[in-house]
């Protein structure tokens, strides 16, 4: 199992303050969203989403979940560049915690509902 770049500052050696040092802000975890549950790939695919994500803020997100190892990005047409964006093993590993948390606040938020879920 590969392990993820070691350029993470930690704050400490806990390991759930270590995951929130490389996942913890809202815009991360959303954009793993889409790709890992919703099968988005492509930028106008997040820009699409509710939450409408700032485009600086997407693409700083994207290029720090590729140099991360969570995301890869694949070429999808040359002239001009574009990019489709997968989940690498590390990312898939975050399916389970995503989902315990649409679960989690279907059960305890109030006005929740849990959208269908792939995979």
């Amino acid at each position: 199992m590969k392990k993820l770049s070691t350029s993470v500052s930690k704050r400490s050696d806990c390991p759930i303050a270590t995951t929130l040092d490389v996942i913890g802000d809202k815009w991360t975890l959303l954009v793993i969203r889409d790709i890992g549950l919703f099968d988005k790939h492509k930028n106008k695919d997040f820009q699409e989403a509710s939450e409408k994500i700032p485009t600086n803020i997407l693409a700083d997100r994207l290029r720090r979940l590729v140099k991360l190892g969570l995301v890869e990005k694949r070429l999808y047409q040359s002239n001009p560049p574009r990019y489709e964006y997968y989940l690498t093993d590390a990312g898939m590993g975050l399916m389970p915690v995503l989902k315990s948390m649409a679960v989690w606040a279907q059960k305890y938020v109030k006005g929740m509902s849990i959208p269908a879920l792939r995979g």
